[in-house]
């Protein structure tokens, strides 16, 4: 079965969202909902939330064009379109006699192969399907999107003992390449894996800090860098997900969970958030939450929620006085008597508890309740592995000494992990352990590093041999920034592809690609007025990306997430790039002080004035490049990456993170018959003509109050490079011509005070300095 078109059934925030991620992948979708009362607009809901999502922060959509692939409509009048259908996605009303209502119409429109499904976190498939016809039965289960569906990559797959497995297997399978979701199977119990614990450990955390009388910053502080928890925290999250959803999760978890269950033990709401909600502090959706922005003084400040008085105040921020790390930082962490470390413990192992006594209650594994806690809570490592993390024998014998009860789980005090032989294994239920399995067409790098160690490292960077002739090129420094070391791993590199592979893959399995260069090292080079030390780093930048882009071999740049500064020049200079549909890739470093030196200008440039549908002449394709560049544009997906052509027409989008590097090593190896680098580029530029032109625009910019003083500056060094500088548009530049220009401007600019005053403010606060 294929899914080439699917309705969505209810407009909400949640169905919304899908439908918009459904268009996201190319795929026409329908998203309807009921007619208001008198209303004029019969199709008003659903034409309004298509509206809300081209407006929404985070984006709902990759590209806006993409919007177009969603149609409006309501249920009265426009409920036969899903008869031409594959996939049906109901997202109405958490009440299940309006959900059969509608079932039943569905039943007796859709075509016998159409998969039916709800997109509920809080009711059973039992009770969904209750007095329900068998022809119903076999087409239907639950797919639980996590919000905002774009980008949370958990689905959650329950069905039936009638469902049909040959749609259970399509829909994982359209999950998996066409939406980018790694789908979890979940047993047909309350709130599934991903809410059954990550609301029980919500709710640990809330009635925890407000008994200990911690702020909500140090709760949010201590549950989250120790544990690679997102820095939302527990009061966070909450203002996130929304306060007036939880007591209607709490009410159905209620009824649904037997007495014996410890969730009840946290099921009660505390008067202060009762008060909250009713005074529309819901969170960020309302007037606030446990966070909230208030206007003093003509100023927005952040201000928190005091837990005893309910009063606001300014919020501070709050850091541990030492990050444990290892192991046995964790334990004596965990250990401590203050109440930091006692929150930590109560809420860490009261979760860890409850979630090894839900197995094989909630799923049949523990690599599946991990996978929903990383993908659907954000979570660096699941609740499995946090243990691992611990150290399981050590926690068994704290529960112990605690007189706390001990899940059969652990009782033996193994690893729930190990590798074997080059694999990563898990302890299943009888205690034996069985490989971790992977789909096919996945490939990761963090399982390479287990089956073989680096062809080549150092603390920047790392090469591996991917197999079959192909090499990956992994950044591996604080947010993947680049200095000497890892320019120094790139240049040996590719004389290590010449002799002993055929192609180059350049990719990493974190967050982000990378934040672009070390700003930290040349700040220090600034304050020693090290002038030499700069140039050297802006050389050795242009010469390693000149030989990665003229290396004998093909290179593949795999990036996902933010690919900035350096890191989207060194992208500039691959032969092809395989991006994750998540990218966010652009050229900074005006927001700095400085320009593009280690080629981008050139690449950048380059890219506009071979662009077939440019207009002609050079101006058009060099103001399309000042403007991007002197704008810092940064693109919001893959999609709008191409549409800015820092990405090619040829340049191939996955859609799943972890298909990424199997893409960019089978791309690489399509390249490598009959592969020859790239002929150098020449560039016929306009020179004082152009610099003329774009210095009036500079000025008209200055003029309406869009760009500050020190942005004038930036800009006029930019202007100059992208002109060609003093010269004639008769003689072509080469390429060596523009990486001086670049050295030039960049020199400049790093000379100047209003280049250190952003750098310096950058790398303290965090965010730009308009000056």
């Amino acid at each position: 079965m294929d899914i080439k078109k699917v309705a969505v059934i209810g407009a909400g925030v949640m169905g919304a969202g899908i439908a918009a991620h459904i268009a996201n992948a190319g795929i026409p979708v329908y998203l309807l909902d009921i007619v208001p009362k008198d209303a004029a607009n019969r199709n008003s809901i659903a034409e309004s939330a298509i509206a809300k999502l081209l407006k929404a922060e985070p984006a709902a959509f990759m590209h806006k064009n993409y919007a177009r692939l969603v149609t409006p409509g309501n249920i009265e009048d426009h409920l036969d379109w899903v008869g031409d259908v594959d996939w049906v996605i109901e997202a109405v009303l958490e009440n299940p006699a309006i959900k059969q209502e509608l079932y039943r119409k569905l039943d007796n429109i859709c075509r016998p192969d159409t998969l039916i499904s709800s997109n509920t976190s809080t009711l059973p498939l039992k009770l969904l399907t209750r007095d329900m016809p068998d022809s119903f039965k076999q087409r239907f289960m639950i797919t639980h999107f996590f919000n905002p569906p774009r980008y949370m990559r958990l689905l959650e797959l329950v069905s039936g003992a009638a469902t049909r497995p040959e749609l259970v297997t399509a829909v994982s399978r359209f999950a998996d390449t066409h939406l980018g979701k790694d789908s979890v199977t979940c047993k047909d119990t309350p709130g599934f894996i991903g809410n059954r614990i990550g609301i029980y450990w919500l709710q640990c955390g809330l009635l925890e800090a407000i008994k200990l009388g911690l702020t909500v910053e140090q709760a949010d502080a201590v549950m989250s860098a120790p544990f690679g928890i997102p820095k939302t925290g527990i009061f966070g999250l909450l203002d996130l997900v929304g306060l007036d959803l939880i007591p209607h999760i709490l009410g159905g978890m209620k009824l649904a969970l037997p007495k014996e269950d410890a969730f009840h033990q946290v099921n009660t709401f505390p008067p202060l958030v009762q008060t909250m909600i009713a005074e529309g502090y819901t969170g960020r959706k309302g007037k606030g939450g446990f966070y909230r922005l208030n206007e003093t003084s003509g100023k927005r400040v952040k201000e928190s929620i005091n837990l005893q008085t309910g009063g606001y105040q300014p919020s501070e921020k709050f850091a541990l006085p030492v990050m444990p790390k290892t192991q046995d930082e964790l334990r004596v962490f965990l250990s401590g008597d203050d109440a930091l470390c006692r929150f930590a413990w109560q809420v860490l192992s009261n979760t860890l508890v409850y979630t090894a006594s839900l197995i094989p209650e909630i799923a049949d594994d523990i690599v599946a309740v991990d996978t929903a806690m990383c993908l659907g809570y954000n979570w660096k490592f699941g609740p499995f592995e946090l243990l691992d993390k611990i150290g399981v024998a050590w926690f068994v014998d704290r529960l112990i000494a605690e007189n706390r009860d001990v899940p059969p789980l652990l009782a033996s005090r193994h690893s729930l992990y190990k590798v074997d032989s080059g694999k990563r294994s898990f302890v299943d239920l009888s205690g034996n352990y069985q490989t971790v399995r992977r789909t096919d067409g996945v490939l990761l790098l963090s399982d390479i590093k287990l089956s073989a160690p680096a062809v080549l490292e150092n603390p920047s960077a790392s090469l591996w041999d991917l197999g079959d002739g192909v090499a990956c090129l992994e950044f591996h420094s604080k947010m993947n920034t680049l200095d000497m070391d890892s320019l120094a791993l790139v240049r040996q590199s590719v004389e290590k592809v010449k002799t002993d592979f055929s192609a180059l893959v350049i990719h990493n399995d974190a967050d982000n690609f990378s934040a672009g260069a070390n700003l930290t090292l040349l700040v220090q080079a600034i304050h020693n007025q090290d002038w030499p030390a700069v140039e050297q780093l802006i050389k050795q930048g242009q010469q390693t990306y000149q030989a990665l882009k003229y290396a004998p071999f093909p290179v593949v740049g795999a990036p996902s997430g933010l690919a900035l500064g350096g890191g989207c020049e060194i992208l500039l200079h691959c032969d092809a790039i395989q991006a994750h549909a998540e990218l966010y890739v652009g050229l900074v470093e005006v927001g700095v002080g400085l320009v593009p030196g280690w080629g981008g200008c050139k690449e950048y440039l380059r890219r506009w004035l071979e662009f077939a549908r440019r207009p002609g002449g050079p101006m058009p394709g060099i103001a399309q490049a000042f403007e991007t560049i002197g704008m810092a544009k940064v693109s919001k997906s893959a999609a709008e990456a191409k549409e800015m052509l820092f990405l090619s027409t040829t340049d191939g989008i996955t859609m799943n993170k972890d298909r990424l590097l199997a893409d960019a090593k089978a791309k690489a190896l399509r390249l490598v018959p009959g592969y020859m680098p790239p002929k150098s580029s020449s560039y016929q530029l306009p020179g004082t003509s152009a610099r003329a032109a774009m210095d009036i625009a500079i000025n008209n910019l200055k003029m309406a109050g869009k760009i500050t003083d020190y942005d004038v500056e930036i800009s006029q060094q930019l202007a100059d490079v992208l002109s060609g500088g003093q010269c004639d548009i008769t003689e072509p530049l080469t390429e060596d011509d523009l990486l001086n220009l670049e050295l030039n401007a960049f020199l400049h600019l790093v000379q100047q005070p209003g280049t250190l005053a952003r750098l310096e403010h950058l790398l303290k606060t965090g965010k730009p300095l308009r000056n």
